[in-house]
Order: C-alpha cells, then structure tokens, then sequence
C-alpha cells in the first residue's frame, strides 16, 4: 500500500468522479484508476461500486476511509515535525478570518508569512466568531481571527486580544445627521437598522448598546456581508454599525463616531494543545509565539 493509492482514494471518494479525482491529484485518469486498482487487489475488496454515471463507495471503502484519512495525516505531522527538526516549516495552515477583521492586515502578514515559509499550504476560511472559535478547538482551524462584544471571551482555545474598537455609524448622505460628525444612540433608534444575523456577535455587540442605554430599534435587514452592508446604506435604506478601518469611502455614506455606541475587541485564537508547527510560524509572524 502506497501513501499515493491511499491520496487517490480519498480523492475519488470526495469527487464521486474518476476524472475529477484525477484532476485534482494533477495525474492522468488512467494512471489514478491503475492504482485504485491495486489497491483493491491488494486489499482484496472493492472500495467502489462504478457505474457509467457515478461512483459510489462500497461498505469497504467506507470502512477504509477514516482509518485511510488518519494515516496520511499522522504521515503528514511526520514529515511536518521531521522538517521542523531542522528548522523548516512546512505542512497546511488553516486560518478563518471574520468579514470585518481590521487590527491585523491580513493580505501583509500572508505574503510575510509567504516569503518565511514558501512551503506551508494556507487555506483561508470567512466566518462567524462563535463558529470559527469551536472549529478552532475541534482541530478544524489551526487560527482563526474573531470578533467579539467586549463581555466575551473565546472558550476552549489560547486567544490573544488584537484590539479594541468602538464602532462608526454608517448613514446615508441624506440622513437628518450625515454631516453632524457625531450621533448618539438616541439619534439614530428611529432609524431602520442593516446589521448581522441575531445570534451572532456582531449582532450582539450592537444589541448590547441598545439595551445598555434602553432603546429598541428596528433592524429592518440582516445581512452577513459588511460590503453588502454598506451597499444596503449608500441606497439610502438603513444605517449600520461597522468597524471604521473597513469602511470605504463612498459618495452615497457618511461616518458618524458614536458615543454611547457599541464596542468590540478582535482576539486571534488557536489551539490550547500543542499547536503545531505552522501555527507556531505564523505567530511568530505576527509576534504572538508566546503562551
């Protein structure tokens, strides 16, 4: 058995499709069907049932994948820590990433973390905080860049606070306080609100502030896309609170600072477990590599 046939497998497995899998192992169709072959030869049961129109895993194969997956990665984190022996990094590195994140300039400390490590294979994930600080603690992410209200904490995983930000107000040019410069949350509760879903903590550091000083309001859209936001605002149909660093200038917006306003603070998190050699690397580029 061969770390290649074992690749191949799991990768017919995800595309249900020969020619996928292939594609996505950049080698020819017939040489990936050669070795899913022998394989099954060798293990003497087939892993896939074919057809002309799919493919579809056999009892067999799917008996062979958990094990199959396991063993690529331990020889993964072997070939990983036997690089790192020596100095070397190398292996993947799973980061998510909010829509909004503003205290770390992401694209920067990538090409950095490029230039450093050339032969880390980075994935990038954009999510809500909550979800990526439990794929964080399940192993799922090896970093994530959340935001959170200023009473919340990651739980599970090492985090490091980024930053602190009170947020802006986004209005319409042709909000009653578009050219004031400054608002309260008095100001602007009569006004239909573009925010994030409910639930989720860019929600609630908004509704806190709401709350804190008693006002309701009426969040009249709820949209995941801070860009989106701020698209729903320049046509006029609601305001919104954003972090100001991501906020671009428009003709169709005006920023008000606010201040009895909502706050957050930006945590990085990884792994409380023995974070791996990657995630250690990109710390350090971030100079975060301590406990």
């Amino acid at each position: 058995m061969e770390f290649r046939q074992i690749r191949y497998v799991l990768a017919v497995a995800e595309t249900r499709n020969f020619t996928r899998a292939a594609a996505q192992c950049y080698v020819a169709q017939s040489a990936l069907s050669h070795q899913v072959k022998a394989l099954e030869r060798e293990l003497g049961v087939p892993l896939f049932a074919r057809s002309s129109r799919r493919v579809e895993l056999t009892p067999a194969g799917e008996a062979f994948l958990p094990a199959a997956r396991r063993c690529l990665a331990e020889a993964e984190h072997a070939a990983t820590e036997a690089a790192a022996a020596v100095g070397e990094v190398r292996g993947r590195l799973a980061i998510g990433i909010i829509p909004t994140v503003a205290a770390v300039d992401i694209p920067a400390t990538l090409q950095r973390f490029r230039g450093l490590h050339p032969r880390v294979r980075v994935s990038l994930r954009v999510g809500a905080s909550h979800e990526m600080a439990a794929a964080v603690a399940a192993g799922d992410l090896d970093i994530a860049f959340l935001g959170l209200p200023v009473n919340d904490r990651p739980r599970g995983v090492s985090a490091r606070e980024l930053a602190r930000q009170d947020l802006v107000a986004v209005v319409p040019a042709g909000h009653p306080y578009a050219d004031q410069g400054t608002a309260t949350l008095h100001d602007l509760a009569t006004s239909p609100f573009a925010d994030f879903p409910a639930g989720s903590p860019g929600r609630s550091q908004s509704d806190e502030a709401f709350a804190a000083a008693k006002l309701e309001r009426d969040v009249a859209y709820e949209v995941s896309s801070a860009e989106l936001m701020v698209q729903i605002v320049s046509q006029g149909l609601a305001v919104a609170f954003l972090p100001a660093p991501i906020v671009r200038i428009d003709p169709g917006i005006r920023v008000l600072t606010v201040a009895d306003g909502p706050s957050r603070v930006e945590h990085l998190v990884w792994s409380e477990f023995n974070p791996a050699v990657a995630t250690r690397a990109f710390l350090a580029v971030l100079e975060l590599d301590g406990p």
